[in-house]
């Protein structure tokens, strides 16, 4: 997979029938690769009923449409979510590991929620992870950390939250 990691955004509407959503909807959340990268797709239960099932997304599940919170200003201390942000936009290699933690550290505190973990043909190891608030969807690559390694990331990671 070219595409390392992504965010993207739920949608507020139907991408079939571009009814909105509502609070407590179900719908359901389509991943889809496709030339070298990641498109999703947001459908309302009767969209993903009358899809065509011969074509079959990377991965797929059910949730609960909830209204976004409304944006607040950012504080000057920078939480794991906004370094997670950061790192997710840069695509630097070099910050893989602490991606991954910072994933699994927000995901301890119930703001990430692991959807699906994919082998891919070369046989990495990514990981599906939503935004229980926001819906958004976060592709994190799993380095597969030895034991040993773990401590060492914490710690830098650590360090960069202060």
């Amino acid at each position: 997979m070219n595409q390392d990691w992504s965010i993207q955004h739920r949608a507020d509407r139907c991408a079939v029938s571009a009814e909105p959503f509502r609070d407590g909807d179900t719908f359901y959340t389509l991943l889809y690769y496709e030339k070298g990268e990641f498109r999703r797709e947001d459908l309302s239960e009767a969209a993903f009923k009358a899809r065509n099932e011969n074509i079959q997304p990377f991965s797929f599940w059910r949730s609960k449409f909830e209204t976004p919170p409304p944006a607040t200003e950012a504080l000057g201390k920078q939480t794991a979510e906004d370094l997670l942000r950061r790192y997710m936009a840069e695509q630097s290699p070099e910050h893989s590991n602490a991606r991954y933690i910072l994933a699994v550290m927000l995901e301890r505190k119930k703001l990430l929620k692991e959807i699906e973990a994919r082998r891919g043909e070369d046989g990495s190891l990514t990981r599906i992870y939503e935004h229980t608030k926001t819906g958004e969807v976060f592709l994190v690559p799993d380095p597969q950390l030895r034991l040993e390694q773990i401590a060492e990331v914490q710690a830098q990671v650590a360090g960069l939250l202060g």
